[in-house]
């Protein structure tokens, strides 16, 4: 038996049924011993499989899965653990996975498969078959100054990881039909890979070094927030023969955001910078859009909330991707960040004449106690559309709720860890506002979530995430609060009013960190920060329902 792979036996049965049933089609096809209702017999054709090539879904990073046919909300009760595998990563300081990609078909040696693409802090990639959970391909980088000797990886401080940071993106197919995987190493390589089989399409080049955030692709642009690196943001046009990089500096702060930068239709790419001094040229604690101009990048607009320095004196930075939509033919930003509020905003004038002045904020729904390490809304902001066209923004929150915060449905147990609020944008008086919907149970640390078929998809990261101790003060050897993690928990909730139809328990044996949920093909994603792969599932291995 393969590790950890389960029920061998019932696979092998399946495996038999699905040969017998092609069989099967091949006699009745030829008419040789097919009755009156054989027709009616035949098994329907498996829903088609969907992709899932970037971080958060799509360039405007919402988090929205549009084509999921295989979850629904009348199955997720019935996700089961389908296989768990180590993906031979180790952690460095706490960073272990990033989010995992999925392509529904790709053409390998042995034949066709579904693969998820899951990329580790210690510059590796590994590619796994969805149905059976092995390893279909694996790619390791090894460059100077990676490890230092004597040095602990797992000691690092958590701000400064260093490795590979980013989640990869997977490109359109070439002219030969071999998609492929975009991925920069923590040497700041770009490596252009065949999603198939792992290998080079291209030579690497340099694109740039630093804490790098998840790749986002538009078009021919590749994109890359970035923090430690003297620049901000960093993007190259992949038909550029001479690999010119293009970068623009914040000038203070750097980019912050799990998701990278969110691409609005214009081109233009928002992320969102950390503490440090607003001070034209210098745009920190601010949510920042730029875009290409000619061979370079130029700044194009930004907000910036008008207690800003109050905010940076107390680390509450808007450290969360934003996300981008349209509303009734307008596009519009939605931003948040560790103060712990919901900033609406036009991408046509972000922050209005002053670039204070949003479209609307609300009131704080979590952070009362201005905390900056265990509460505040962290990571990523999402959003969907209902089917009456309700527009739903929602933001994952560590810590309590407000006090003074409600909304018309606050779930049970109630949210003192952490959970994810949910909001509808509407128009009040010829004005937009967001009007709190429902507040979700309690997540010990609630991360950015995705939306699928009126199902949202949450989990807490259960790990241990402060920084400063009463008794050896502020620590930044990551082993610390290592050691006090506890697991992580998958969380299905009706996007609607918030309800719980679905956990994963105490299946999940650890937490971990700025990692990411993936859902697709009645599927659902999560690694750990000792690099262990969950993939929980409906229905029969490779996505197919009974």
């Amino acid at each position: 038996m393969h590790p950890g792979e389960t029920q061998p036996m019932i696979g092998g049965w399946i495996r038999t049924f699905a040969r017998l049933a092609a069989i099967g089609v091949v006699l009745v096809g030829a008419g040789s011993i097919a009755g009156p209702g054989a027709a009616a017999q035949r098994p329907a054709a498996a829903p088609p499989l969907i992709d899932w090539t970037t971080d958060g879904g799509d360039a405007q990073r919402t988090g929205w899965v549009r084509d999921e046919k295989i979850l629904t909300p009348a199955n997720v009760g019935s996700l089961k653990l389908m296989w768990k595998r180590e993906t031979g990563n180790e952690p460095r300081a706490l960073h272990s996975l990033m989010p995992a990609l999925i392509a529904g078909r790709v053409e390998t040696t042995s034949g066709p498969k579904q693969l998820a693409i899951v990329a580790g802090i210690s510059d590796n990639i590994v590619a796994f078959d969805v149905d059976t959970g092995r390893i279909v391909w694996r790619r390791q980088w090894d460059y100077p100054g990676q490890i230092v000797a004597g040095q602990d990886p797992k000691r690092l401080g958590f701000l400064r990881p260093g490795g590979s940071s980013d989640t990869p993106v997977i490109g359109p197919p070439d002219a030969q039909g071999r998609r492929p995987v975009y991925f920069i190493s923590g040497d700041g390589m770009l490596h252009i890979l065949n999603l198939a089989d792992g290998e080079d399409l291209q030579p690497p080049y340099m694109f740039h070094v630093g804490k790098g955030w998840s790749l986002n692709l538009v078009g021919n642009v590749l994109w890359m927030a970035n923090t430690y690196a003297g620049v901000s943001v960093a993007a190259a046009r992949l038909d550029d023969p001479g690999h010119k990089i293009m970068t623009w500096n914040s000038g203070s702060g750097g980019a912050w955001g799990r998701r990278g930068v969110a691409v609005d239709s214009t081109g233009t790419a928002w992320f969102t910078t950390g503490d440090g001094i607003y001070d034209p040229p210098r745009y920190a604690n601010s949510v920042v859009g730029v875009h290409v101009v000619g061979d370079e990048l130029r700044l194009k607009d930004y907000f910036t909330p008008s207690n800003w320095d109050w905010l940076r004196k107390r680390d509450l930075d808007p450290n969360n991707t934003p996300t981008i939509f349209f509303y009734r033919g307008r596009e519009l930003i939605a931003a948040s960040g560790k103060e712990c509020r919901m900033y609406l905003l036009d991408p046509k004038s972000a922050g209005g004449a002053d670039h204070h002045t949003p479209l609307y904020k609300t009131p704080l729904f979590c952070n009362e106690e201005v905390d900056f390490q265990d509460m505040g809304s962290w990571g990523a902001v999402s959003t969907w559309e209902d089917t009456d066209g309700t527009r739903w923004v929602l933001a994952p929150f560590w810590g309590p709720v407000h006090s003074q915060f409600k909304a018309p449905i606050m779930n049970t147990p109630e949210a003192r860890e952490g959970g994810v609020a949910a909001f509808k944008l509407e128009e009040v008086n010829g004005k937009l506002q967001f009007t709190p919907a429902w507040v979700s149970r309690d997540m010990q640390r609630g991360e950015p979530v995705v939306i699928v078929n009126g199902i949202v998809f949450g989990y807490g990261s259960g790990e241990e995430t402060k920084q400063a101790f009463p008794d050896i003060g502020l620590q930044f050897d990551s082993s610390i609060r290592a050691a006090k993690g506890k697991r992580a928990v998958i969380y299905a909730l009706d996007a609607r009013t918030g309800k719980e139809l679905w956990s994963s328990g105490d299946q999940i044996h650890q937490w971990n960190h700025f990692s990411g949920i993936t859902v697709a093909n009645g599927r659902v994603y999560l690694g750990t920060y000792d690099g262990t792969l969950y993939s929980f599932g409906v229905g029969a291995p490779g996505g197919r329902t009974p």
